[in-house]
């Protein structure tokens, strides 16, 4: 079937019609019912779909419900410099619902820039990123166990690497309005050294140890007293891998959720190190990242 059609006019004569014929209300109906990247696709095809694609309407449903908080968050952190004060000053607020999905895409850097937040693009769900350096970790300051990395695998740009420990606890809180809703909590950590040498990526392995000896416990739990623990033998060297803590359900979205994790292997029997840490991440549940190697229990 062709994009043109034929009618019969008033005058008795045959005439075309064409996707650029159809009224904007008709072709937003539409939309209603495509993805945001589909939204942005078929807004090429005219002026009419063009149109439709701006339209209020179309976009509403695609925010989260708690829009306007997440707006709020991140006008403040813009305002303030999410990094810290490195922030580019006031900028000017969205007007349109599709600039307001296109600004809360664009992460949002808040609590000295140590922790970040957006939407995704295909789904509008909310998606959290909570660098090493937001969490408390034992031994953290003694460069005879610790050390921070600068890294581009990183959406930080640093990473937390251990050399060698005893005891091994990193423990990390979060105060934020979700949108109501399911949600999986990651881990995201490397085994080795992750470095660059003649524009190739190495990773240094000689200090991994102590991880085959008991699996490392990871826990969950929320203001409402949901609570999740997993347990994992780190194992695969040389990748980033989101260990999956577990899962939490929102059920207001106007209600402010604390959530606490940690990751605990404090088997003193032996030491173990060669970890990076990186950050936790939080996605809706069932999200699945595109590049991420995903362990669950």
């Amino acid at each position: 079937m062709g994009s043109g059609s034929s009618i019969l006019g008033a005058d008795g004569e045959w005439g075309v019609t064409s996707l650029g014929d159809m009224p904007e209300s008709c072709v937003a109906a539409v939309l209603l019912y495509l993805d945001p990247p589909e939204i942005c696709q078929v807004a090429r095809l005219n002026r009419a779909f063009r149109g439709a694609a701006s339209a209020d309407c179309v976009w509403a449903g695609k925010l989260p419900v708690n829009y306007r908080y997440l707006l709020a968050f991140a006008a403040a952190a813009d305002d303030e410099g999410g990094d810290g004060g490195h922030g580019n000053g006031k900028r000017s607020s969205p007007s349109s619902k599709k600039d307001i999905f296109a600004r809360l895409c664009r992460p949002t850097p808040f609590d000295f820039g140590n922790k970040e937040f957006w939407i995704d693009k295909n789904k509008g769900g909310i998606c959290l990123s909570i660098s090493s350096k937001a969490m408390a970790i034992t031994g953290i300051d003694d460069r005879r166990y610790w050390s921070q990395l600068a890294t581009e695998e990183s959406r930080f740009h640093h990473v937390a690497y251990l050399q060698q420990i005893w005891w091994l606890e990193v423990d990390g809180e979060l105060d934020f309005c979700f949108p109501a809703g399911s949600y999986s909590i990651f881990f995201r950590l490397h085994l080795g050294r992750p470095y660059r040498r003649m524009g190739r990526r190495i990773c240094g392995t000689e200090q991994v140890h102590g991880w085959e000896a008991k699996p490392t416990r990871f826990q969950l739990s929320t203001s409402d007293e949901q609570h999740a623990t997993s347990e994992y033998y780190l194992e695969q060297e040389g990748s980033w891998i989101l260990y999956h803590v577990g899962d939490f359900v929102v059920l207001n979205s106007d209600e402010l959720m604390k959530l606490k994790f940690s990751m605990l292997q404090i088997d003193c029997t032996h030491t173990k190190g060669g970890l990076c840490v990186d950050s936790v991440l939080i996605y809706p549940k069932g999200y699945r990242h595109e590049k991420a190697n995903i362990v669950h229990m």
